[in-house]
This record gives structure tokens, sequence and C-alpha cells, in this order.
């Protein structure tokens, strides 16, 4: 409740800090060295850290991958590229790890063999290693998306997005149950993943095309439901980086250019719409619900605050004048807010 860890690079080289909730430097350690940024918005660093309140888990795009404890103690670390091979993504990875009971959990999708591993959280041991090779074309074989956890049928299982799929795996072997193919046109050849998929009342939503499409599976089938258990598809209703939100019914969609859609799950049909003000860059981070008030960061440093609930309307607009990408975070009644050289907390700290 009192660490907060980020990843950077520095010097060339993949670094975690850990910080108290005052902002102080507890530790800092290096994961290997960085690999080449390719995009101007991306780094070496773009995966999030994610924790199980023991551990901290981190990966690089040097496909360093490492777990260390809350004192600073590297406990293990492999690199998934000399192990698996190198990824072919043509821009900078993005797909952070994810928990579930017992593993933490990579995906690695891209243009070359492409799998999602699952790995033992004391000793970084390889439980399973799933191979996802669906022959999708070019860039659109490629995702930046990270997995998600779910339970289906009483029963932890991972969804993964990227390669024209979405696919659903056991998550104590990572064996494919379900999958839904032909998310993307098979002439274009460019259409590859950012958003992630979310899930809510047994619905799973997967945003694609470039942030053009969005479609609604009904979770719990097995095999190929392509035909059977797509609930809805929506054009034009879509984000291509920020990461939709799924929530006690509804879906929440903020497009790339700040149009804020809310959609029902069941049936694809809009409840509203609000567009944010004009101004300067894209949204690359995602929406976040809190207290039912939308907050959404702009690149250029702006976060809108957006009332949720009754009428729809703005509520406040704070600046910070900084290039921001990265999803804020809540935490006791403050926000943290990183941006490309800072990071922020705002707000004062409310007891549990």
């Amino acid at each position: 409740n009192d660490h907060i860890f980020v990843t950077a690079a520095q010097d060339d080289k993949n670094l975690v800090y850990c910080l108290d909730r005052k902002g102080k430097l507890l530790w800092e350690a290096t994961i290997g060295n960085c690999r080449k940024v390719r995009h101007k918005k991306g780094s070496s660093c773009n995966p999030s850290p994610t924790t199980d309140g023991k551990y901290v888990f981190v990966y690089f795009k040097s496909g360093d991958f490492a777990c260390l404890d809350f004192q600073g103690k590297v406990l293990w670390r492999k690199n998934l590229q000399e192990d698996f091979g190198k990824d072919t993504l043509w821009f900078d990875l993005g797909t952070s790890p994810v928990l579930t009971r017992n593993l933490v959990v990579i995906a690695c999708i891209h243009s070359g063999p492409s799998y999602l591993a699952g790995f033992d959280k004391a000793t970084g041991k390889t439980v399973w290693k799933q191979d996802r090779n669906l022959n999708a074309p070019e860039e659109a074989a490629q995702t930046y998306a990270s997995p998600i956890v779910m339970t289906e049928n009483g029963k932890e299982t991972i969804i993964a997005l990227g390669a024209d799929h979405v696919t659903a795996h056991n998550a104590v072997t990572g064996k494919e149950i379900w999958r839904v193919g032909d998310l993307n046109p098979k002439s274009n050849r460019l259409f590859r993943s950012i958003a992630s998929p979310v899930a809510n009342n047994n619905m799973v939503i997967a945003p694609y095309a470039r942030g053009k499409t969005l479609t609604a599976i009904k979770s719990g089938g097995t095999g190929d439901v392509t035909a059977s258990h797509v609930r809805w598809t929506k054009s034009g209703v879509s984000a291509d980086v920020p990461t939709p939100i799924a929530y006690q019914g509804k879906v929440y969609v903020c497009t790339d250019r700040g149009k804020v859609i809310c959609l029902d799950i069941e049936t694809g049909k809009e409840a509203w719409s609000h567009q944010l003000p004009k101004g300067r860059g894209a949204f690359s981070a995602s929406p976040i619900l809190a207290d039912g008030r939308f907050y959404l960061v702009r690149e250029d440093g702006t976060t809108f605050v957006l009332q949720g609930k009754g009428d729809v309307k703005l509520l406040a607009t704070n600046k910070l004048d900084e290039f921001i990408t990265a999803t804020p975070v809540f935490a006791d009644g403050q926000i943290l807010l990183r941006t490309f050289d800072h990071l922020y907390c705002i707000g004062q700290r409310t007891a549990r």
C-alpha cells in the first residue's frame, strides 16, 4: 500500500524505481540494457509493472523480464527474446505482464513465432508456453495490447487480442478454449492492435481496426465461435490506443480524438456521447472511471474530468503542459500521473 513502482530508461539501462507515497525514492534496480526506441511516442519501458502485493514483475522491450521483492532484490530474471526468439514488432513493445492466481503471464504476438507463456511467480520457471500462430498478414499479425484475466464457467481464463483474432486460454495450462477470427478485412495488412480487450457481464469487448471497429463476444464457448458468439459489431465507434472501460453493463470508449461514447454491452446501442474540447495531440492514455467520474488525459498534458452519472458534462480541465501517454493510477484518493519526465501525485491521501 505504501510502494509505488515505476519503470524507466536512463543511460541505456532498464530501471525499476520504488518510491514511497510521499515521493521519496526507496530504491532502484537495473534490469539489463535498453533496446533502441522506434516511435516518438514510445519507450523501451512501455509495459507497466504489476504486483501481487508480495512481488513486483517488470518487462522491457529488450526482452528482460524480472521479479523483485519490495526491498528491491531481484529474485529471478530472464530474457524472453533470448529464450524464445526476438520479437519482430515494427515499433515498441507494449504488452504488460498480467497475473493469474498462481502465474505471471506474458503475451508475445508478432510476425514471428507467437505465444502466450505462464511463469511461476516465485521462481520464474516456465509452467506452460502456448503457441499462438494465426497467419495474419504483415503488421496485422502484431499486437501491443495486454491480455486480460476473467472468470469463465467458474475458471480463470486469459483473453488475448491480436493477429485478427480474440482467443481464450485456460489459465492453468495455456490451452486455447475458444477463438473469434476475421476481425479485420483480409485485404488490410496493417491493422495491428494496440488497445486491450475488456470484459464485463460475460462479454468480451475487442477494439481493433486502428480505432474503427468494436466487437462484443459472448464468453463461454469452445472452438471457433466466430459465427455463434459475436453479439454485435460497431463500425466508427472504437479507439486505436486507449483501452475502453467495461463496467456494470456498459462500455465506455474514448476515441483517439476525444469523443467519449457509452454503449450498452449487450446490444451495442449508444446511450450517450460527449466530445471533449479540441486541442493539441491525441489521446493515448486509457480512460479511468472513479467515483462516478471519468478522467481522460490528452497527450498535451490536459486532464478532463467528465461527470458520468445523470447529465454528462465536463466538470474540470487541468493542465500540466507535459507530454503524457501513460494512464493515470488512482489510490486512496490520490492520482498518480506520469509524464515523459516526471511523476506527479495529486490530491490528499484518504484513509482506507
